[in-house]
């Protein structure tokens, strides 16, 4: 009788209330934090496997700029190379690596599927161009994939021992930092290059660039919540306003907005 009795007034007891009440909140606070966590990790992948699959069923990478591959790798080896100067959060970190290897294999294809294009349009074998040519002028239009890892390594290699030797210089690794996420927030502009000189945006994937805008929104307002750098969400700003300008080129460039301009 005696315990139903202390039970009762634990009931009654309002710091036993806020206690409960306190502790749901928190495991909410965290589910809903590691569900942000593994979105920011995963989340900026997925624009590309629409993309992926456009390519490698129609066997032509023409609508898609390597350039994008390349902007997101530099920003992200960047990014890494920041984090032992400027510690930021993990998934941050992790997601650098995981889009890392989501761009080599974006890259891979695209090299492999211009290269069946080149041989099925021409009997005779193109000429190879490869990174040790040193030639400006076919930069990043290497036509095997191991150039490119080369000049990746290069590169890594050469900002590490930079990274290393002005690790204590405040104004070298945040100048590190800003290029990191300055190189990213640019990353729809060869795409924008690409369609306006083209005209169109054909074999560019639609789902792709409407995801980079959701996704960099998202990411944008994630870096304003958890005060990260103030170079990354200034830069995701800029970010968001270039997917919004490609989204644009999609309208202007349909086939109906053509005959409405004819």
């Amino acid at each position: 009788m005696m315990n139903i009795i202390e039970i009762q007034e634990d009931l009654k007891d309002p710091n036993l209330n806020t206690n409960v009440s306190d502790n749901f909140y928190a495991e909410i606070s965290s589910f809903v934090g590691i569900v942000a966590s593994g979105f920011m990790i995963f989340g900026g992948i997925i624009p590309y496997i629409p993309q992926y699959r456009v390519i490698n069923r129609s066997r032509n990478a023409s609508g898609f700029s390597t350039l994008v591959c390349l902007a997101l790798l530099i920003a992200n080896i960047l990014r890494i190379l920041f984090w032992f100067g400027h510690p930021f959060e993990t998934p941050l970190l992790v997601q650098s690596i995981v889009m890392i290897i989501c761009m080599l294999i974006m890259l891979e294809l695209c090299v492999r599927v211009k290269n069946e294009m080149l041989h099925s349009s021409s009997m005779l074998a193109p000429p190879e161009k490869v990174f040790f040519d040193f030639d400006k002028e076919y930069f990043w239009k290497w036509t095997d994939f191991k150039s490119y890892i080369q000049f990746l390594i290069t590169f890594v290699l050469l900002i590490a021992f930079l990274t290393k030797l002005f690790i204590n210089s405040t104004y070298f690794v945040e100048t590190l930092g800003f290029l990191s996420v300055f190189t990213e927030a640019m990353l729809a502009a060869p795409q924008f290059y690409r369609n306006y000189v083209n005209k169109s945006t054909e074999g560019m994937s639609l789902i792709m660039v409407v995801m980079w805008t959701s996704g960099d929104l998202f990411k944008t307002i994630y870096f304003i919540v958890r005060n990260s750098p103030s170079q990354f969400w200034l830069c995701g700003l800029l970010q968001v306003s270039l997917d919004i300008a490609v989204l644009f080129q999609v309208y202007m460039y349909s086939p109906n907005q053509n005959k409405n301009f004819k």
